[in-house]
């Protein structure tokens, strides 16, 4: 799932491409994709593209007023083309909804939303306002805007790999982040977010400006179809379960769930001691 760095490359990358330009027409291909019907696709076509912001994991198309907002989900995927086919997007095909602007020379260029998979969740929203889409009405703050706390976000009784997590609490930071945020904090995902002491506190808070501000740089300027293999590279735990932990050398272990996994290296983050697999039936203290 692309989170808030990848998020926000794809949002500078975009902006670099659609600002200034004419929408010329917005064509779903999925009876699911689009979320509301007010105002209509149709309403965008002539109108002029004058800003891409994020919000969360959301992707915010501002035209005219109007905004066009995506979020990805766990298998979206946006693929940008130079020159799109004349031809328009089959309904029910590999595209979901296809954009196309014009900057100049013709309605040549645009994107193409993709998911994977038979669970799908990618969403599109047209709304007059942001905050008209559920999911950005409900995001905590934004953990690299100025003035973010963290500490007083954690004065609840719930493990601080699902605190991390909830976007209602802290916008933009999914499983892979969360996963390389507490390794770098030498921290249990499972530890209790209430009961951390001072010291832990301030790893935390140091992880999180870290890692993030590092993956948001590292991503920026990347071409959409470069951003998911450049985020697998950088992963120090997320993704390499099995392989040597490159700060202590330990074997990065894994916790199964119904729907999704983390990893961790257990020297580093648990004083050597197994975390619960559900996966192998294996209820380890």
């Amino acid at each position: 799932m692309p989170e808030m760095p990848e998020v926000q490359a794809l949002v500078h990358w975009l902006g670099d491409r659609l600002v200034g330009a004419v929408v010329a027409e917005i064509e779903p291909a999925s009876f699911a994709v689009l979320k509301t019907y007010d105002p209509p696709v149709a309403a965008f076509s002539g109108l002029t593209v004058t800003g891409v912001h994020r919000h969360g994991k959301f992707i915010d198309i501002e035209v005219d007023g109007l905004h066009l907002v995506i979020h990805l989900a766990k298998a979206g995927w946006l693929r940008w083309s130079d020159r799109l086919k004349d031809s328009r997007v089959r309904m029910g095909g590999p595209i979901a909804l296809r954009l196309r602007v014009d900057r100049g020379d013709g309605p040549h260029e645009g994107f193409d939303l993709t998911e994977a998979g038979t669970r799908k969740g990618l969403a599109v929203y047209t709304v007059r306002d942001p905050q008209e889409v559920p999911g950005i009405a409900r995001l905590g703050p934004d953990p690299l805007a100025p003035g973010f706390e963290l500490r007083p976000l954690l004065a609840r009784r719930m493990q601080v790999k699902r605190l991390l997590r909830d976007q209602s609490i802290i916008a933009g930071i999914g499983n892979a982040y969360s996963d390389e945020i507490l390794h770098a904090a030498r921290l249990s995902p499972f530890a209790i977010a209430e009961s951390l002491d001072a010291e832990e506190v301030a790893r935390l808070e140091q992880a999180v400006r870290s890692v993030l501000t590092e993956a948001v740089a590292a991503a920026d300027g990347k071409p959409a179809d470069r951003l998911k293999d450049a985020k697998r590279e950088r992963m120090r735990v997320h993704g390499r379960t099995g392989e040597a932990c490159d700060v202590c050398g330990d074997t990065i272990a894994e916790v199964v769930f119904a729907d999704s996994s983390l990893q961790y290296c257990p020297t580093c983050q648990t004083g050597g001691t197994p975390l619960k697999d559900r996966s192998t039936s294996r209820f380890l203290k």
